[in-house]
């Protein structure tokens, strides 16, 4: 009784695997088209930032046609949304979530952007702030500790 149960459950388990590897695949093969015609259209444009926020879709002040194809799941999702000046107009635009905790704001910035979405960010005048380094917490700081007594190259 308690094998036939085991084997249930390994099949299930096994099948969900399958369709997980199969949805993976195809979820990469979206994204790999996606990054292509972000560089396709990239530009380069100087901004200056005017405010930086993560929002909802609905309070970013991003135009309706943005609100209307975004998926219904990702509607509720918080999205780092950039106000800045390109130009003579006042825009709201997306970045990426990589560069978001290094964009100055008050400051003139050179930005690639494809669409509303910004992908890369250089500084005018100097350097831009790098983001400050994230606290480890303490069981990281505890593995870490164990290996350098025991005189092994720390983990990444």
């Amino acid at each position: 009784m308690l094998a036939k149960v085991l084997i249930v459950i390994l099949i299930i388990f096994a099948v969900a695997m399958v369709a997980l590897y199969f949805i993976g695949k195809k979820m990469q093969k979206k994204q790999a088209e996606q990054e292509a015609q972000i560089e396709a259209a990239k530009q380069t444009v100087t901004m200056l930032i005017i405010d930086k926020k993560k929002l909802k879709l609905k309070e970013s002040g991003l135009p309706a046609i943005v609100l209307e194809q975004t998926p219904k799941y990702m509607r509720r999702a918080k999205f780092p949304i950039v106000k800045a000046k390109v130009g003579p107009q006042i825009m709201s635009l997306i970045c990426d979530a990589a560069i978001f905790d290094v964009i100055p704001v008050k400051k003139e910035v050179k930005a690639t952007i494809s669409g509303i979405y910004i992908t890369d960010v250089k500084g005018i005048r100097g350097k831009l702030n790098t983001a400050p380094a994230k606290k480890k917490g303490k069981f990281k700081a505890w593995v870490e500790k164990m290996q350098e007594k025991a005189g092994a190259k720390p983990l990444k």
